[in-house]
Parts: structure tokens; sequence; C-alpha cells
């Protein structure tokens, strides 16, 4: 039996340029076997969520170094669950402080990894909760 390849969106939403960290981990998925798609830089939450939608990703990758994740992530989990995607792996990067985490996770957002994670771990992360999903 040939189990389909997970497919996983990473998205820069907001204005944050930098995307080093984005990229490294979009490279290690793929060396994993996973289908990446990368977005690129400066994506609005709408376009996220419409690439997400388009590709019918099972992972959303966001990553976010600007400081406005809360807002910028918020936007991108309500329109997934507008458009009916609420059944899809949202995990979080970049620089988020601890206290923010719980918040994010009340949102649905199901991991945040900050700078220094081994891809490693990231890469086992999405697989175990890929695999809790059904």
């Amino acid at each position: 039996m040939s189990r389909k390849k997970v497919r996983v969106l990473i998205a820069k939403p907001g204005l944050d340029g930098h995307d080093r960290g984005a990229k490294v981990v979009a490279r290690a998925l793929r060396d994993a076997g996973m289908e990446v798609i990368y977005t690129g830089i400066r994506q609005t939450p709408p376009m996220i969520v419409e690439t997400a939608v388009q590709e019918d990703v099972d992972v959303v990758g966001l990553s976010c170094l600007s400081g406005a994740h809360l807002e910028l992530f918020t936007d991108v989990m309500e329109g997934l669950h507008q458009k009916g995607m609420s059944g899809v792996v949202v995990i979080a990067g970049g620089i988020i402080p601890e206290e923010d985490i719980p918040a994010l996770e009340k949102m649905g957002i199901k991991a945040v990894f900050g700078p220094g994670t081994p891809t490693s771990e990231i890469v086992e992360s999405i697989k175990k909760m890929v695999a809790a999903k059904g």
C-alpha cells in the first residue's frame, strides 16, 4: 500500500524579509520525503490560505520574525477555518516569545519551533501530527 506524501506549505506572512530559516526547514522536509510548497516572503494571510486550499496541503508552517505573529497567525487560522480547512495541521516557527505560545496553541497551532530547533525534530513532529489526524 503506497501512502501519499505529506504536503506542507511553508509561508512567511507579513512584511518580514528574512527567510533563511524557512528555506532550511523547507529543504529538510523535502529531503525527508515530503512535498513542500514555499510561498516566498511578504505573503498576506488570505494569500497563504488560498495557496493552502489550492494545494490541498496537510500542514501549514508559518514563519515570523517580525513580532506580528499573533495578529498574522490569527488571520491565517480564521481564513483556514472559513475555507473548511480546520483539519490542516498548523505549526509555527521564528522569533516567538515563550509567553505567546499559549495564545498560539489556543488558536489551534499545534507546535511552535524556535531558533535552533533541529530540523530532524520538526520532521518527526510533522510526521507524528499528520499520522495522529488520520
